[in-house]
């Protein structure tokens, strides 16, 4: 008796599992997330007081002499390396989340498919810390140079821990998730939701679209929303540039 091969067995098997398996599954996956997050955190909780040292060095350079960042809470002083202290834990775990993850929906794509995905992976991880390092290095100190240059000599600024820190936050998780555009761009084109050739004759309106998303996601001023206007721009432009090369394939 001829034996069925062992993607088509795998396939009819995920097909016939129940919907309560599937969770079951789901849950063993999500504890190692949770567990080695917990891990990371616990290991960072003594260097926490360092981390945000390190998180608050472009504004303190920024900072005339005479200020200093303050405390407007009593717990801030905790709580604010504190949270810091988890989103550096997710943020290093994050490859560890996208590979269980990718673990849990792999069984059920086929061969091609697990090809493709593979390096989508890997270059939606590298991309993400790239967007973090790109608002550390590039953008915070930008942006900060500029509110303290045009604050009016009378007022000496002085920025509490927890309100910097929820500011930096959100600069991060903006820039990590804008510089996912050119895996997002490749993934339309390879579900074919879209074309290299509908994105190029809608390029104008593409970026208008990236001044009008930076506008509202980005501080109240110019400086913030060209920096990430931009490189949502060129990263859309890489995007289509792989694109066209995915769809050269094709046609070969």
């Amino acid at each position: 008796m001829n034996q069925l091969p062992s993607t088509t067995v795998k396939t009819e098997s995920l097909e016939q599992m129940p919907v309560m398996q599937h969770l079951i599954v789901l849950r063993k996956y999500l504890f190692r997330i949770v567990g080695v997050t917990l891990f990371l955190f616990f290991c960072l909780l003594p260097f926490r007081n360092y981390t945000y040292q390190l998180l608050s060095e472009p504004l303190r350079q920024q900072l005339p002499a005479t200020s200093t960042m303050i405390a407007t809470d009593v717990t801030a002083t905790f709580m604010a390396p504190f949270k810091l202290n988890l989103f550096v834990a997710l943020v290093l775990a994050m490859p560890f989340i996208i590979y269980q993850l990718w673990s849990f929906v792999r069984p059920a794509l086929y061969e091609k498919e697990r090809h493709l995905a593979t390096p989508l992976l890997l270059g939606s991880i590298t991309l993400f810390y790239l967007g973090v390092a790109f608002a550390y290095f590039v953008t915070l100190p930008a942006i900060l140079h500029f509110f303290i240059s045009v604050s009016p000599e009378s007022v000496a600024p002085m920025t509490d821990i927890n309100s910097y820190l929820s500011f930096c936050l959100k600069l991060f998780l903006v820039f990590g998730l804008t510089f996912e555009i050119p895996v997002i761009t490749l993934i339309l084109i390879l579900v074919g939701l879209v074309s290299t050739q509908s994105l190029i004759e809608k390029r104008r309106f593409i970026i208008v679209g990236c001044f009008f998303v930076s506008m509202f996601v980005t501080p109240p001023d110019a400086l913030s929303m060209i920096m990430l206007a931009l490189p949502m721009w060129m990263l859309f432009e890489v995007g289509l540039f792989f694109g066209k090369i995915l769809e050269k394939r094709r046609a070969a």
